[in-house]
């Protein structure tokens, strides 16, 4: 995801932000548990003198019995302060990174690893919320602590803390370029998570392919890789971790020695008393474990800062672009785009208008200088040879991706300057992998019409020709569906997915191989079907079945990325030699099978060209 460039401060830091007035006050809590400890050594010094002068005791017991219990609700409240931020900041992270996942521009999406975005939006953004909220805290916390303890040792003895640091300075040196360390480590193993769940995902995506072709072996080997990768960084990871606590104890010890046997030759000399002593040793033991928090802390946060760069670089990810104002600056003139983009004249517009559209995917063309129209209403098939450019057509009218030149239009409208909902709100599009997905049959059905009434229902399905499949299920519309529509034939989804598409009472339907899983029953169903949609608006299709193309009232035939011929099928079959070829290759089968059909009953062929491309 190198091309996402994330900004200074983005949105971790404003995430972070957000949850300001939990995080102060997990923090206040914190500064005053801070302080309750830091006294209780200097309360204890005073108790010992207080029992040198055999004087009574019982008030320094019970405020350091008060300080215990207070230090103990303290660091519980701010605990849980400083968790629910977490949590905030990690659902709203998830929440804004789905949303601009959602949203993300097609072309650039499409090049990315999906297991890799996953990961950042999963465990990126878990690792993000440990290092923005536990970590700081026991940082900023225990810092506190750990500066509190050398003002209160400086107070004690100048000397003998410098003793202290002198040992603990060389430990501490030691432990931040460790953690430098850590943090580059952690950003690889990172890396290395997400490629592994990337191939992992993409294995469970197409899994009947692979036991069909026998590779469970190979990807599992493929994968092993993959874990192996990620073992190697994460055992970097391990073991830079690991060595926090030792150099830092190294320091510990030294310093626990010499302030020991110093402190204990002054205390013999009567140039430090043993109340003094006892709090200062205290004090040392009281640095002991909120030093090491604040090294592990940091080793912790590296980690998390690692996961929190991935988080803010999907953040920067490109999205879709929202409609650009006619004469917008920043392109380069395009007359054809400019001429489009004036207010169109109510009415007597083509359903759909492509203006010398050219277009390829990054070095590869696809289209060019591609110019025909679809009328408001009837069918229009588009045909031509695989690669020929047909399904790239229906994304650039969904304006999944912008032409490089040329203009897309609906209803004599730039689609340059209409927002996506605009765009979708008129256009149905039936992919030709059905995108059937879990959930009931209903919500399949209603998923691009969520308001649809019963009637509205009814009658997309009736069209769609799934009356009786409906009513065959066992709960009907209300039949639980698995993953990818599992639960239903192939052609079944599809034609649910037909059913979708005619509930949003688009201007124009777009069907991509719509009839491809079909036998020919169902096929014969919705080609009726067809015919009443085409009849209220236009119905644009990708076809290779003759049934179908017979059918168009107009054909554009797709030859290496041009249009090459516009007609009927009549027409083509007799003035365009690649039409005729392909009507006798690609629709053989469909003719036979055709010709097979009307000799059974005896009836001649009522529909132009019927038998030709036999």
């Amino acid at each position: 995801m190198t091309a996402a460039t994330a900004a200074p401060g983005g949105l971790v830091t404003r995430l972070t932000r957000s949850q300001a007035r939990l995080l102060t006050g997990g923090v206040l809590l914190g500064t005053v548990g801070v302080v309750s400890t830091l006294v209780q050594p200097k309360l204890v010094a005073h108790l010992i003198e207080a029992v040198g002068r055999d004087e009574p005791v019982a008030l320094f017991v019970v405020l350091l019995a008060v300080l215990f219990v207070a230090d103990a609700a303290l660091s519980a409240t701010q605990g849980c302060l400083i968790g629910r931020a977490g949590e905030n900041i990690v659902r709203d992270a998830r929440v804004l990174l789905a949303g601009k996942v959602l949203r993300a521009d097609l072309g650039y999406l499409h090049t990315q690893r999906q297991g890799d975005v996953h990961t950042r939006l999963v465990g990126d953004t878990a690792l993000m919320k440990i290092a923005l909220t536990q970590s700081m805290a026991q940082i900023l916390l225990n810092g506190l602590i750990v500066l509190g303890g050398v003002v209160m040792m400086a107070l004690i003895d100048l000397w003998l803390l410098l003793v202290t640091v002198g040992c603990l300075g060389v430990a501490s040196v030691a432990s931040i370029g460790v953690a430098r360390g850590l943090r580059r480590a952690a950003l690889v193993n990172r890396a290395d998570t997400g490629e592994f769940g990337a191939d992992l995902q993409r294995v469970l995506a197409a899994l009947p392919t692979v036991k069909a072709a026998g590779a469970e072996s190979r990807e599992e080997d493929r994968l092993a890789a993959r874990a192996d990768t990620v073992r190697r960084s994460g055992n970097r990871v391990t073991v830079l971790n690991a060595l926090f606590s030792p150099v830092l104890n190294v320091g510990l010890q030294a310093s626990l020695a010499a302030v020991m046997g110093i402190g204990m030759a002054r205390v013999a000399t009567g140039s430090l008393g043993v109340a003094d002593f006892t709090a200062f040793t205290m004090y040392l033991f009281y640095l002991v474990s909120p030093l090491v928090l604040v090294f592990l802390s940091l080793g912790t946060y590296q980690q998390g800062r690692a996961a929190m760069q991935r988080v803010d670089e999907l953040d920067g990810i490109p999205q879709e672009d929202a409609p650009a104002p006619a004469g917008s600056a920043g392109a380069a003139p395009d007359p054809v785009r400019d001429a489009s983009a004036e207010p169109p004249v109510p009415g007597g517009h083509p359903a759909v208008e492509f203006r010398d559209v050219r277009f390829g995917y990054g070095d590869r063309p696809v289209l060019d200088a591609v110019s025909f129209t679809v009328p408001r209403r009837g069918l229009t098939a588009l045909v031509g040879v695989s690669g020929a450019g047909k399904t790239t057509v229906f994304q650039l009218v969904e304006r999944f991706y912008r032409p490089e030149r040329g203009a897309v239009l609906l209803d004599g409208r730039d689609i340059a300057h209409l927002s996506p909902a605009e765009i979708r709100g008129g256009v149905g599009y039936v992919q030709q992998d059905s995108a059937a997905m879990r959930g009931t049959v209903r919500e399949n059905i209603v998923y691009a019409a969520p308001d649809a009434t019963e009637a509205d229902i009814a009658e997309a399905v009736d069209l769609a020709g799934l009356t009786a499949v409906v009513a065959a299920l066992p709960e009907g519309l209300d039949t639980p569906l698995g993953d990818h529509g599992t639960g239903l034939s192939g052609g079944q989804r599809q034609r649910l997915c037909v059913a979708r598409a005619l509930l949003q009472k688009p201007a124009v339907i777009l069907l991509d191989e719509a009839t491809a899983h079909l036998d020919s029953e169902s096929e014969a169903a919705l080609r009726d079907s067809l015919r009443r949609i085409a009849r209220r608006c236009a119905v644009v299709a990708i076809a290779h079945r003759i049934s179908t193309v017979v059918e168009a009232d107009r054909i554009v035939v797709l030859d290496d990325g041009r249009v090459r011929a516009v007609g009927t099928h009549a027409q083509l079959i007799r003035d365009d030699a690649l039409y005729g070829r392909l009507a006798a290759a690609q629709f053989a089968d469909g003719a036979r099978t055709e010709a097979a059909s009307l000799a059974a009953t005896g009836a001649p062929s009522s529909r132009p060209g019927a038998g030709v491309a036999g």
